[in-house]
C-alpha cells in the first residue's frame, strides 16, 4: 500500500482519517433510528439535523433544502427525475436541454425521459468540452423544464459556466408561468472548485461522499421550493417525505465531514493540485505523439490524455504492475464496451479515444511521485508501442 501511486481519485477516494474518527461513534454506540420516537431515536435526529445545518452552512444553502441520498448518481436521478414526475409533465412532456459530456446518471435519465416523450437539446462543445452560456438561451422553448449542465466533467476536467447559465435561466424565468428549472451536477467540484449555491444559480445541485475522502453510499440533493420535486420513491416519511428510507447516520456524519475538510482547505488544497497537474503535463509533453485532452484551465485535479499507438486498458494494466493506479475514464462505464461518450463528443478519433487515459489527483500526493509516474509512463509507452510495431 505504502508504494502505491493512487491517481484514480475521480473514481472514489480513501477515507481520511478524521472522517473515520467522525464517523466511529455512529456505527455501534450512538446507532438509534432518526424515526424512533425514543432517546435513541431523538439522539439521532439531532445527529441528523446537526450535521444537515453544517452542510447548509459550508455550501451556504438552507438547510431545510438539503436532501441526504445513497449516492450522486440517486441524486442525478431525484433531481431530473422529480422534476418530471409532476402530474402536469406526466401529461405534458415537456422539453430538457443537457449537455453530450454528462455523467450517464444525468444522460440515462434524458434518454429514458426522451423515451417518453420528453424532447432534448444538447449544448454544442468544443475539443475540450467548452461550452457557450449564450446557447442556453438559444435552445430554450416555451416548453423547456429542465437544464442540466454538470459544474466539473469527470473525464475532461472542464468547468462550465453554470453561473452564466443559472443567469440566463433567471431571467427567462421572468416571463414564465412554468419556471425552468436548473440541475447543476457538482459531484466532480466540490473539493476543486469554489462551491456556493448561490452563487450557481441553480435550483438543483447534487454532490457525493466518496469522491471528498468521505464513505461510499451517501450522495446530497440541494432542492429550493421552485423545483417541486415529487419523489420517484415510495415508503416512509424521510427526508421530508422525499426520500424514503432510514438515513444512514455514520454516512450523513462522514459526508459532513469531508465536505467541512475539503471546503476549508480548498485554497491550499488547490495550489498542491495545480502543481501537481503542471508537472504531470509537462511530463506527458516529452511523450511523442501523446496528446492532453483536458483544457488548461481546467480543474486542478483531472487530466486526460492520448498515447495513440497503445490501447488504453493495456497501458492501465502495465502501470498497475508498477503500483501506479489511473483509469480509462469514468469508473461507472470504463467496463463497458465501446469508447467513451465525452470523448467521442470532443471530437477526437478512434484511436486518441482508445489510447487515452485519466489521471485524478489528490493533494497527498508529492512532486516526487509524479515525477516517478512520468518516468513510468514514458518507459511504459515506449515499450508498448515496441511490442505492437
Amino acid at each position: 500500500m505504502r508504494n502505491e501511486i493512487y491517481l484514480d481519485n475521480s473514481a472514489t477516494t480513501p477515507l481520511a482519517e478524521e472522517v473515520v474518527q467522525a464517523m466511529e461513534p455512529y456505527w455501534m454506540i450512538q446507532y438509534g433510528n432518526p424515526s424512533s420516537p425514543h432517546l435513541r431515536g431523538v439522539a439521532a435526529e439531532n445527529t441528523l439535523n446537526s450535521n444537515r445545518k453544517q452542510l447548509g452552512r459550508l455550501l451556504q444553502a438552507e438547510p431545510e433544502n438539503l436532501y441526504f441520498t445513497a449516492s450522486g448518481t440517486e441524486a442525478n436521478n431525484l433531481a431530473i427525475l422529480g422534476v418530471a414526475n409532476s402530474p402536469y409533465f406526466r401529461r405534458n412532456p415537456g422539453h430538457i436541454i443537457t449537455t453530450p459530456i454528462e455523467h450517464p446518471s444525468v444522460l440515462g435519465v434524458v434518454d429514458h425521459l426522451q423515451e417518453l416523450g420528453w424532447q432534448v437539446s444538447y449544448l454544442q462543445v468544443d475539443s475540450h468540452g467548452h461550452m457557450d452560456a449564450q446557447e442556453a438561451a438559444s435552445l430554450l422553448q416555451p416548453t423547456t423544464k429542465i437544464v442540466s449542465v454538470m459544474l466539473v466533467n469527470n473525464e475532461l476536467g472542464t468547468i462550465a459556466p453554470v453561473s452564466k447559465i443559472g443567469r440566463i435561466i433567471e431571467e427567462a424565468n421572468k416571463e414564465r408561468q412554468h419556471k425552468i428549472i436548473f440541475h447543476v451536477d457538482a459531484v466532480q467540484a466540490l473539493g476543486h472548485v469554489p462551491v456556493s449555491i448561490p452563487d450557481l444559480k441553480a435550483h438543483l445541485c447534487s454532490f457525493s461522499g466518496h469522491k471528498i475522502f468521505g464513505p461510499k453510499g451517501i450522495g446530497l440533493l440541494y432542492a429550493d421550493r421552485q423545483a417541486q420535486l415529487r419523489p420517484i420513491m415510495f415508503g416512509g416519511n424521510q427526508e421530508r417525505g422525499l426520500r424514503p428510507g432510514t438515513e444512514n447516520i455514520p454516512a450523513v456524519v462522514g459526508l459532513t465531514k469531508a465536505a467541512q475538510l475539503v471546503i476549508d482547505n480548498l485554497d491550499h488544497n488547490t495550489k498542491q493540485l495545480r502543481e501537481l497537474r503542471t508537472a504531470l503535463i509537462e511530463g506527458i509533453k516529452t511523450i511523442p505523439d501523446s496528446r492532453i485532452n483536458s483544457p488548461e484551465n481546467g480543474a486542478p485535479h483531472l487530466l486526460n490524455a492520448s498515447f495513440p499507438g497503445v490501447r488504453g486498458e493495456v497501458l492501465v494494466h502495465f502501470l498497475e504492475q508498477k503500483r501506479i493506479f489511473v483509469s480509462m475514464g469514468a469508473a461507472c462505464s470504463s467496463k463497458k464496451k465501446g469508447v467513451s461518450h465525452v470523448l467521442e463528443a470532443i471530437g477526437l478519433s478512434q484511436e486518441e479515444i482508445l489510447s487515452a487515459i485519466r489521471f485524478s489527483l489528490a493533494p497527498t500526493l508529492t512532486l516526487d511521485q509524479i515525477q516517478y509516474v512520468v518516468y513510468s509512463l514514458k518507459e511504459t509507452v515506449e515499450e508498448i508501442r515496441n511490442i505492437y510495431i
